[in-house]
């Protein structure tokens, strides 16, 4: 029996670069568990320092003629995002080497993603990325709503829609608290996610006995811009950053949440809601967000991108007993458990990958025993 070689590429693996280093590291090592060799590849370096069980991808450094030599023959390049350098050049070698492409768009041509530097984004658009998109085997997408915007701009490029997986923890119980109720934001700190919105509508709504945290790393310096619109509004005392979090840090903070808010103004898919699915947290978020299957199975909240909005949404949540939101979350964790988890994902994409070597002629490179 063959099995197929994937190679997995990424602007960058570091925490910091949040979703796409965690999606795309766990879709290597669920590929992998799937029968393919898979290995994954930054230009930063960053994949050698991943923290991944011991029947992992191969780690990955130095040039990508480098890391292809290292791999040896590849089958398929998965490559996340556009735009980069090293897009380009991944892309110019998939069609030299007659190699599939397949390209996760990440939200990158959503309309806010294309207005954000909307000049520099416009010449390389007319120089390289949409041949590049134009010559990909497949584009990626993670929600029917990213798919549309992709159709908007007519890319001959076959779309599919396959959502990220999630892992599940054992234990979503809600831990005890100090008696402070507590709403998260968790995600970069940066203009996009809509925080300066969030503080906005947390001043309209002033809760008694309830703590706004906000866990994520800094960006571009915004923390500072956010820290100034806190004292401004008199937030102070009430509004908690956190910093990044990972690993135990990060799943006691879900655990201690009574829901998660995401005030994004564009997700390609918005990770941190699969992952509060399944930790059994309701969530609070906006229409911007694909996330339709939340007000489907009753467990959040998608509001207009206005601060009042979102301020009658967060109302809403609050004035629920925690048995009710806890009702909620566990429709949250079921939701999870059918739809994200990673067995379902690989399979999907082992069936993509697989038909793109048929329909290209070719054969996997290596058999298993």
């Amino acid at each position: 029996m063959s099995c197929l070689r994937v190679l997995y590429a990424s602007a960058s693996f570091a925490a910091s670069y949040g979703g796409p280093a965690y999606s795309v590291s766990r879709l290597a090592c669920s590929v992998k568990q799937a029968g393919a060799e898979t290995a994954l590849w930054a230009p930063d370096g960053s994949a050698p320092q991943l923290s991944l069980p011991d029947d992992a991808p191969r780690l990955l450094a130095g040039s990508l003629k480098e890391a292809l030599a290292k791999f040896g023959p590849v089958d398929i390049v998965h490559d996340s995002g556009i735009w980069l350098p090293h897009n380009n050049q991944i892309a110019g070698y998939c069609a030299h080497s007659r190699i599939p492409l397949v390209v996760s768009t990440r939200g990158m041509l959503d309309p806010w993603a294309l207005g954000h530097k909307r000049f520099k984004k416009a010449i390389a658009w007319q120089i390289y990325q949409k041949r590049n998109l134009n010559r990909a085997s497949l584009l990626h997408v993670t929600s029917r709503q990213e798919a549309d915007n992709i159709v908007r701009l007519g890319l001959r490029a076959p779309v599919h829609c396959i959502p990220n997986g999630v892992d599940l923890p054992d234990q979503v119980s809600r831990t005890a608290g100090d008696g402070v109720r507590r709403v998260v934001f968790l995600g970069r700190l940066h203009p996009v996610k809509g925080i300066a919105m969030l503080l906005d509508a947390w001043a309209e709504v002033r809760p008694v006995g309830w703590e706004l945290v906000l866990a994520g790393p800094d960006e571009n310096g915004f923390k500072a811009t956010l820290a100034a619109q806190v004292a401004r509004l008199g937030l102070n005392g009430v509004i908690r950053f956190a910093g990044p979090v990972a690993g135990t840090a990060k799943s006691d903070l879900l655990r201690e949440a009574s829901f998660l808010v995401l005030p994004s103004h564009s997700e390609s898919f918005g990770m941190v809601v699969a992952e509060a699915c399944a930790f059994g947290l309701p969530v609070v978020t906006t229409t911007a967000v694909p996330w339709p299957e939340l007000e489907e199975h009753r467990c959040g909240w998608r509001t207009a991108l206005t601060a009042s909005a979102f301020a009658d949404a967060m109302r809403t949540a609050m004035s629920l007993p925690q048995t009710e939101l806890s009702e909620m979350g566990l429709r949250a964790r079921k939701l999870a458990e059918e739809k994200f988890g990673w067995t379902t994902i690989s399979d999907g994409f082992m069936n993509i990958y697989a038909g793109l070597i048929a329909s290209a002629g070719r054969s996997a490179s290596c058999a298993l025993d």
